[in-house]
């Protein structure tokens, strides 16, 4: 039995037998030429009326019958030769062929040219959008892509170790997805949204290096980056570091690799920028920068300390400069007005360069000074325009932030062959919380905040407890979070005095986090690490949009699987096994 590929060449003069599904049937009245598919490729069937009943049966098949045919390969005429396929060279003169299967008109399509299928259609017939050439090669391809992170990280002498999928909750950020018990009544496992806490155990219970390409589950809504349920993330944890820089240059050349000999794609830079979480939300708007275009924030509030202009009297003014952005009509000026205002902003002022001149209806406010100013500072020239924020410092960041990506997808500025990678650093420890006006956790409570105890002792007044950072870090490639890490907080005191500046009793943690608690008191070394999306960082690798398609069987927006028809009720008698009951919603 032989693939269909290019390899079959070698097979020339020789009986072959191969299988497939039909790719197309063409009758040509005296011949019958049938394009039989497998996952390698596509070869040319010929079917000669001298061959009574292989011809009967080749006058029946339809799209995606399953068939078998042995027969002797050949060359084609020259004129006959088809260079678009590897195997468009030869063809197999059958002289038996088999019906293994019969299929029934197809309801999506199972090529990749000609009309696409909805997106409900193929998640629906999953199994059938698989049979895509492109879908064939993106499962190889992720198969791959893994060998190719396994091998790495053997290369590095980490050990392979599988954590439980039945786990306890952790308040990892996001909702868990709960097990109820059989055996123990009211009680419930948790779906691990991480294996955060056995990662950390497997330090304290004397492993070096460790890593797996773990599942992880979260209850969260499913976006264009995000699958919904579960998804895949290469977890890694390494003893004796107590410094994140460790971690981040053990994994960084993977990074590297993977945009370089895996996708074949070419780095903005082969020095990856660590920039602090402070800088990078002042100079980008967001703590995920897409690097590979510019439009930075510039700040403009001490230019306009002293101004008329009753818009920008603000406690913070900044601006993008978009080159080319002169020619921006009105009406596509009022679509990213629009924008702004949905994202907060009371409107987007701007100034257009062109033919010499600025032009902008603000102006007749504005000052000689800050006009030159403004063009100074933006390094605005003819052609260009520069847009506009005047508000509370994180409102203009995060306006202006998302118009910086808005205008970059409007100019095709990201060059998909291209690839920046970043690390963000230095992540607040505690955050303001305005809903509940009071602090809270900024980011991850498990890890260690720099400085150690001294910081936390030395912070007496709400803004020095907000000055606190973590060693805390994410790795960000094209404007996408595919990595967090950080050192652990394995100090049984330090860990009771983060949670005591919130107010949380010694009881509570240890009511809460008792398990790992106490594996702390027995030798604990300092541990540190960083858990690498999987998903998110193929679907940058490969150029697409949408997570869903690098994927063999995702749920879809709303997070059902068409397929399959989850999630969907169970018998009663499952539900009391489970001590289970139902609660209707109310009318």
């Amino acid at each position: 039995m032989r693939r269909l590929t290019s390899e079959l060449k070698d097979f020339l003069g020789q009986t072959v037998t191969v299988s497939g599904w039909v790719n197309s049937r063409r009758d040509h009245g005296g011949l019958i030429f049938i394009d039989l598919r497998d996952h390698e490729g596509i070869i040319q069937l010929v079917v000669t009326p001298e061959n009574t009943e292989a011809f009967k049966l080749a006058e029946t098949v339809r799209d995606e019958f399953v068939l078998t045919a042995t027969g002797t390969m050949r060359e084609r005429e020259e004129s006959l030769k088809n260079p678009n396929i590897a195997t468009g060279d030869i063809e197999l003169v059958v002289s038996e062929l088999t019906l293994l299967n019969r299929s029934e008109p197809l309801p999506v399509n199972t090529h990749d040219d000609g009309e696409k299928s909805s997106e409900e259609m193929r998640l629906k017939y999953r199994y059938l959008d698989l049979r895509r050439p492109s879908m064939q090669n993106r499962l190889k391809r992720r198969s791959e892509y893994y060998r190719f992170i396994r091998n790495y990280m053997y290369d590095r002498d980490f050990t392979e170790i599988t954590t439980p999928i039945l786990a306890n909750s952790s308040p990892e950020g996001a909702r868990d997805f709960l097990v109820p018990s059989r055996l123990h009544p009211g009680k419930f496992y948790a779906l691990p949204q991480a294996p955060q806490q056995f990662k950390q155990l497997l330090m304290v219970g004397g492993v070096s290096r460790y890593f797996q390409i773990a599942p992880c589950f979260r209850d969260e809504d499913p976006r264009a980056d995000r699958l919904y349920g579960d998804f895949y993330q290469l977890d890694m944890e390494m003893a004796f570091v107590d410094d994140g820089e460790v971690v981040r240059q053990e994994i960084e050349p993977l990074y590297k690799k993977l945009v370089t000999e895996f996708a074949g794609k070419k780095l903005l830079s082969e020095d990856v920028p660590r920039i602090p979480f402070q800088e990078a939300m002042e100079k980008y708007g967001v703590d995920k920068p897409d690097l590979r275009y510019g439009m930075e924030l510039i700040e403009l509030t001490d230019a306009f300390a002293n101004t008329d202009f009753k818009v920008f009297k603000a406690p913070c003014i900044k601006a993008i400069c978009v080159k080319g952005g002169a020619s921006l009509t009105r009406s596509q000026i009022d679509e990213f007005t629009e924008k702004a205002k949905k994202l907060g902003a009371g409107g987007l002022a701007y100034i257009l360069y062109s033919e010499g001149e600025a032009k902008s209806p603000i102006l007749k406010f504005m000052s000689e000074q800050e006009i030159a100013a403004v063009k100074e500072r933006t390094g605005a020239e003819d052609g260009d325009a520069v847009f506009f924020g005047a508000d509370e410092r994180a409102l203009v960041n995060k306006v202006l932030g998302q118009l910086r990506i808005a205008f970059a997808d409007f100019y095709n500025l990201k060059d998909p062959n291209l690839v920046s990678l970043c690390w963000i650093v230095d992540f607040p420890f505690y955050e303001w919380d305005d809903k509940r006006n009071k602090l809270d956790f900024g980011h991850n409570p498990f890890s260690m905040p720099k400085g150690g105890l001294a910081a936390l002792e030395n912070a007496k007044t709400d803004e020095e407890k907000l000055a606190i950072v973590a060693d805390q870090f994410d790795m960000v490639m094209n404007g996408y979070e595919v990595a967090s890490g950080a050192v652990r907080n394995y100090n049984p005191e330090i860990m009771f005095k983060v949670f005591n500046i919130l107010g949380y009793s010694n009881e509570y943690v240890e009511a809460r986090f008792g398990g790992m608690l106490n594996a702390f008191k027995f030798g604990a070394p300092p541990h540190a690490g960083c858990a690498p999306g999987l998903d998110r960082i193929f679907m940058v690798l490969e150029n697409e949009e949408n997570i869903r398609d690098i994927v063999a069987f995702p749920k879809n927006g709303n997070g059902i699987d068409l397929m399959m028809n989850s999630p969907s009720t169970v018998d009663q008698a499952q539900l009391d096994e489970s001590h289970l009951a139902i609660i209707p919603d109310e009318d």
